[in-house]
């Protein structure tokens, strides 16, 4: 779970999907209202994470999957993904413009 550069205080799961699903870059802590952002490191494996979505696609090129089981794993994979970010998400006080 991410914590806040500013007051140090862990943010709860719930609380973290909730200001991951703004469009903003930043996002203000719960609990002392500072502004916080993910780290660049922090993006990267999100971004690979996330990418973990369509891997049924490139499994479907080697091995013959029903397309039942193939439309049927997307919707999966994506809340067990989803569920999964919180936890690699790392804050900053500082916009790391890097990526």
């Amino acid at each position: 779970m991410p914590t806040c550069a500013n007051c140090h205080s862990k943010w709860s799961w719930k609380q973290t999907m909730k200001k991951m699903f703004t469009l903003d870059t930043g996002m203000n802590c719960p609990y002392c209202g500072e502004r916080q952002y993910q780290t660049g490191k922090s993006k990267k494996k999100a971004g690979i994470l996330n990418f973990l979505v369509l891997l049924p696609l490139l499994l479907n090129i080697f091995f013959d999957i029903p397309a039942a089981i193939l439309l049927s794993s997307f919707p999966v994979l994506f809340f067990l993904i989803m569920s999964f970010n919180p936890f690699l998400i790392n804050l900053s006080s500082k916009e790391d413009s890097e990526m």
